[in-house]
């Protein structure tokens, strides 16, 4: 069993910045790949970034590129966001997600683990 546990997330004004995190326990064998998702009010689960298991490699969505930086703690098993310049488009519950492959990968359906959700309120 594998546990996330997604932290950080709240109400933020438009222009302003939060970092999340994913703490990740219980039976997680290396090496995983971790992402980030999320998902607003009637809308599809949509891919945000993703990190290698070295996180040599990332890759992140159109719509974040350029405002949000991922990265992972392997020695904690914690992989974060920092989101800066959010727009209230932004607004979601953000889930973090691990694969039990090395390479990131962008579709739901390659994570095998998932996080509760954290919410994030960006306000205009």
């Amino acid at each position: 069993q594998v546990q996330l546990v997604e932290s950080g997330g709240g109400l933020v004004q438009a222009g302003g910045s939060l970092r999340l995190s994913c703490a990740a326990s219980g039976r997680i064998f290396s090496p995983y790949a971790m992402g980030w998702f999320r998902q607003a009010p009637g809308k599809e689960r949509e891919f945000v970034a993703a990190i290698s298991w070295r996180g040599r490699s990332s890759y992140y969505a159109d719509s974040v590129k350029g405002r949000f930086t991922i990265s992972r703690d392997n020695a904690k098993n914690t992989m974060y966001l920092q989101m800066n310049s959010l727009k209230p488009d932004d607004t979601a519950v953000y889930y973090c997600a691990v694969r039990d492959f090395a390479n990131w990968a962008t579709n739901p359906s390659d994570y095998d683990y998932w996080g509760q959700g954290t919410p994030v309120t960006v306000s205009s």
